[in-house]
């Protein structure tokens, strides 16, 4: 540090002159010998010179004590070089001092303290001593002893006392830069000078004799010091200081073992106790009522908290008899009597509570029954000394709640000491809140203090209270401001612990559900803002943002903000992505609400998923709507990619909440179905679909406690009214083919959880199982039969006697059921339901078909068997369904096990063409055809309705798609396809769908669309290989197509036609 950091040339120059005049009246004798009695008759130059550096005006009294702090530290850095006896021009490089302190005279030990003593810099002084490093702190408070017992006085022992004070209150926390510096340099020379490896010269520092013990022991010293000074004490204030002293010092060196943490409102009762009485006796003096809490604190925390000078040549026992002598020679004397006005002072309140906590250790120690022999009456003796002073008879003074929310204030303004648990008292105090408008300001001002969790949750219990009672409404509405712009200001974790600690005190109605109406009224409003702009502007640069504002909101009102969030994800085209995002981040709302779980009897429901079903679920009004709702509802059960602890790989809705919520209900038989039957198996199929969370891996799935028994039962019984879909209901309901491919979806995945849950433990459901047994007996055995994956190996494969006569299956894995709709002759109808079931079973039922392919009467009444077993289960197929059917037949014919003729009116266009190749497409193609020719048919006619013709018309569209695919897959390839080959058979398809087109009562469209493409496919073939064909051989081919579209009846579609054919 810089010289002229120390002190600047002008106050240097000052302080050098007092020195300077005090050396010249002590003349002929040098300052540095100056004795102690002398100092009053030469002090007044250095005190004038002092008084005109720190005090005139020239700085706060704050500024002065740091230029005091300055001064000592320059006159003892003095003392310390010359003791040292270092080379000049070391100092000069080593000593930034150097050049402060060559400016003063030579002094001594007894100039420094008397100087301290005089210019009333005790607390200065003892807070450069704890600069000293640990025996060397001691050695110096020797010297400060021994000058104190020499010739003393009250002022002596004043400084001795209050030297000891600020010893146990440690060094204050450093505010400015420049005094923390001051510190850090001063105890560096203490280091430096105090160190045992630096060698100076020969040493001239004071040494104690040799025969006299070298004492350590800061406790004992000072004890033993006082007990030398006691009849030097002579007034009430310096006995109660003292004897306060030795208590305090007793119970913190001796009796504590750690810190005593009283409650905040305690600790702030004393604290504003000794504050208005320390304000009080302070009168015309000019420290702050800032400094005045700051240093009631310094004292009350070196009152409870252990000492770091500990004992080493004294017990407790021989501590507290030093202190009950002491006491008992004052007190004898008239020095602790209790004052005559009844108002205790600062040091009387302080020894009132040393002297209760030290009796109360005792008490708790000789409860502890450590003490021997005479010693425990020893100590009790002593105990009643202590309890016999008057002093413990003192009332405390009295004080108003407003002197102490004085206090709070300034402890938050300034940021002391017990900050947090006042903080927490201060949000929590309704009283302070209700006084007036400097509770609310201090709130206000001090925004940053109170953004936590803890604390909003206070203030907003302090805003419901003040709400019930305070009639006053704007200062309702200003703290109401307030609470929200802290929690808007707190981190996203904070934000989410908050709006879970709201939810859990206040309930789904938030902090407007604190709040009068006339104070809430206009939330609506700004919660529509809100949800504008971040519809508005969906970038993903203001998903911070757009978080912030929602949980501002949803701080606010929950409920309100979750059902407007879930009603915009409906019915605003793509929203439902953002808000998701949205939710995820704030997973604090997950709230369980008691009314609903009360509705349904069973596991309590979110508050989110109670504003889906309010505000969105029952709203729905399209099928756009629909989706957009059940994508909203997959990305909320899906697990949070958010990062922080509470929401990691945690979905805001649970699966097993959603079935509960948006499943059960409409599977119930006494409730109202709000939505259509496919939207709610798509529910069920996303919540089946999820992956279980790291939780429930080893655990029972959570659709076990959903009654996933009567669930499927449910299920069963809707898939077992799918096969009456072309029937008209009286009710007017009927499952469509699109719900049932949802059911049978649903069924499978649903039989497989179940069952391997069944797997693993089958003694606990095989009651379930048997009830669920019984109750699908009555339905189809189609529908029995998806379950075994539930029955595992309690029951076998149930099937029409009929299949079996068919089909050779194992007994031990199939049963045989007598059905009377299946009788002789309807084994392949079986068979072919069979094949739809599963692919598994599908292989199953191709490799064990009992056929003779040697006898051509067997064949060809397999053949026309089969087709009527088409005709027959094509209509009530689902697209996946039919897809493997088909995959059966198709593996009939490539192994020549079906037998499919090939003669129509228009193979007299057949070219000479190999058409082995695609043998297998063209007899699918011409058993489809032969298929619709005997559901067209005068006996078959009235099987199906319009609804059904065109169920049947888009499996065939979508069979016709799959044998274009296959065609168009052999064009050039190792099969040697040629692209005459390639034409002829999209000619023959196109010929076969239009065949079928003219059978169907009215125009199919997937028809129409799928002759269109064909005749696209022809036009591209032709135009990808432009020399493949002649132009004879193309205007064959119009011809042909031509005259097929001739038997169409609608003139729209043939002119389309027209128009492709003529592109080709």
């Amino acid at each position: 540090m810089e010289a002229e950091s120390w002190l600047s040339c002008e106050k240097t120059a000052v302080l050098q002159g007092g020195f300077l005049l005090a050396e010249r009246l002590c003349h002929p004798t040098p300052l540095s010998n100056l004795g102690k009695a002398d100092w009053a008759s030469v002090c007044g130059p250095v005190l004038q010179a002092v008084q005109e550096i720190c005090g005139g005006g020239r700085g706060g009294d704050t500024d002065g004590d740091y230029w005091r702090k300055k001064i000592i530290c320059i006159l003892w850095s003095k003392l310390l070089a010359a003791e040292k006896d270092e080379d000049d021009d070391c100092r000069w490089r080593e000593n930034p001092l150097f050049s402060a302190q060559n400016a003063f005279p030579p002094i001594s030990h007894t100039v420094l303290l008397e100087f301290v003593k005089s210019s009333g810099c005790s607390a200065a002084y003892a807070e450069l001593l704890c600069c000293f490093p640990g025996k060397a702190l001691c050695s110096e408070l020797s010297l400060l002893l021994s000058h104190v017992t020499e010739e003393s006085s009250a002022e002596d022992l004043k400084l001795l006392l209050e030297v000891w004070w600020e010893l146990w209150k440690g060094r204050r926390p450093q505010l400015q830069p420049l005094k923390q510096a001051l510190e850090e340099a001063f105890s560096a020379q203490c280091l430096r000078y105090t160190c045992s490896d630096f060698l100076p010269q020969a040493p001239k520092r004071f040494k104690k004799d040799s025969n006299e013990p070298q004492v350590s022991c800061m406790p004992s010293m000072l004890f033993q010091t006082l007990r030398q000074l006691k009849e030097h004490v002579d007034s009430p204030e310096l006995s109660c200081f003292a004897l306060s002293n030795c208590l305090d010092t007793l119970y913190t060196s001796f009796l504590l073992d750690s810190m005593f943490a009283p409650p905040a409102c305690l600790d702030l009762h004393t604290l504003t106790l000794d504050v208005c009485l320390r304000e009080g006796h302070n009168g015309t003096d000019d420290t702050t009522f800032v400094e005045i809490v700051r240093e009631t604190q310094r004292d009350l925390r070196a009152s409870s908290t252990p000492s770091p000078f500990k004992p080493e040549e004294i017990s407790w026992v021989e501590a507290l008899q030093i202190t009950c002598d002491l006491a008992c020679n004052w007190q004898s004397r008239g020095l602790l009597s209790a004052p005559d006005d009844g108002a205790p002072g600062p040091t009387v309140l302080r020894l009132k509570r040393s002297l209760r906590t030290v009796v109360q250790a005792i008490k708790d120690l000789l409860a502890t029954n450590t003490l021997v022999g005479g010693q425990m009456e020893d100590v009790r003796h002593l105990q009643e000394q202590l309890e016999a002073l008057e002093v413990l008879s003192v009332p405390d003074p009295n004080f108003s709640s407003t002197q102490m929310a004085r206090v709070a204030m300034v402890i938050i303004d300034n940021r002391l000491e017990g900050l947090k648990d006042v903080a927490l008292l201060f949000a929590s105090q309704v009283g302070w809140a209700s006084s007036g408008n400097e509770w609310i300001d201090c709130l206000e001002r001090n925004q940053d203090i109170f953004q936590t969790k803890e604390l909003v949750l206070k203030l907003l219990s302090t805003l419901a209270v003040q709400c019930q009672s305070e009639t006053n409404l704007f200062q309702c509405k200003k703290l109401r401001s307030v609470i929200v712009a802290i929690f808007l200001a707190l981190p996203l974790p904070c934000k989410n612990e908050t709006l879970a600690g709201m939810l859990a005190s206040c309930g789904k109605g938030g902090l407007c559900g604190l709040l009068p109406c006339s104070l809430s009224e206009s939330f609506e409003k700004e919660l529509n803002m809100t949800f504008n702009s971040i519809i508005q502007s969906r970038g993903q640069n203001s998903l911070r943002l757009a978080v912030s504002a929602v949980a501002c909101a949803a701080f606010q009102d929950p409920e309100a903000t979750l059902c407007q969030c879930c009603h915009l994800s409906v019915v605003n085209l793509g929203a439902h992505t953002l808000l998701a995002q949205i939710l995820h981040q704030l997973p604090g709302l997950k709230y369980l609400s008691t009314q609903s779980s009360e509705k349904l009897g069973q596991k309590e429901e979110s508050l989110l998923c109670l504003c889906l079903r309010d505000a969105a679920w029952s709203k729905l009004s399209s099928p756009k709507e629909e989706q957009q709702f059940l994508q909203f509802l997959v990305a909320l059960m899906e697990p949070s990619t958010v990062t922080e602890e509470m929401v990691k790989g945690v979905g805001l809705l649970s699966p097993d909440e959603v079935v509960r919520a948006f499943v059960l209900p409409f599977f119930s038989p006494s409730s109202v179905p709000s939505c259509s039957l496919e939207l709610t198996l798509q529910v069920l199929l996303a919540a089946l679909r999820l992956e279980p969370g790291e939780s429930q891996a080893a655990s029972p799935h959570w659709i076990m406690d959903c009654s996933p028994f009567p669930i499927l039962f449910t299920l069963c019984q809707l898939l077992d009214n799918s096969y009456q879909c072309w029937e008209e209901q009286a009710d007017g309901f009927h499952v469509s083919m699109e719900s049932k491919e949802l059911l049978i979806q649903a069924l499978t995945l649903l039989g497989e959880l179940v069952g391997r849950e069944v797997a693993a433990d089958p003694s606990t459901w095989y009651r379930a199982i048997s009830w669920l047994y019984g109750k699908v007996e009555a339905l189809d055995w189609t529908v029995r039969f998806r379950l075994k994956a539930v029955w595992g190996t309690h029951f076998k494969n149930e099937v029409p006697s009929s299949l079996l006569a068919v089909c050779k299956l194992p007994q031990g894995e199939w049963s045989e059921l007598n059905l009377d709709q299946y009788g002789p002759g309807t084994g392949l109808t079986a068979w072919a339901e069979c094949c739809c079931l599963s692919d598994k079973v599908r292989e199953i039922l191709l490799s064990s078909l009992e056929l003779d392919q040697s006898s051509p009467g067997e064949m060809c009444m397999f053949s026309k068997g089969l087709l009527v077993a088409l005709t027959q289960v094509l209509p009530w197929c689902t697209a996946e369904e039919w897809t493997r059917l088909l995959g059966a037949v198709q593996e009939l014919l490539t192994s020549d096990r079906l037998h499919t003729p090939y003669s129509l009116e228009y193979v007299d266009s057949l070219p000479l063409l190999d058409l082995r190749v695609f043998a297998v497409e063209l007899r699918l193609s011409v058993l489809l055809l032969r298929v619709f020719q005997l559901m067209c048919s005068s006996s078959c006619s009235a099987w199906l309705p319009t609804r059904g013709l065109g169920h049947i018309s888009r499996l065939y569209a979508s069979a016709v798609r799959g044998i274009i695919t296959s065609v168009l897959g052999k064009l050039r390839t190792p099969e040697s396809a040629g692209v005459s080959e390639v034409l002829f058979a999209l000619t023959q398809l196109f010929c076969h769908v239009l065949h079928v087109q003219v059978m169907l009562p009215t125009l199919a469209e997937p028809l129409y669309l799928c002759a269109l493409e064909l005749m696209t496919q022809v036009e591209a073939v032709l135009t990808a290989h432009p020399g493949s064909s002649s132009a004879l051989e193309r205007d064959d081919i119009r011809h042909l197509l031509s005259s097929i579209i001739e038997n169409v009846d609608s003139v729209e579609v043939k002119a389309a036609m027209r128009q492709k054919i003529a592109a080709l």
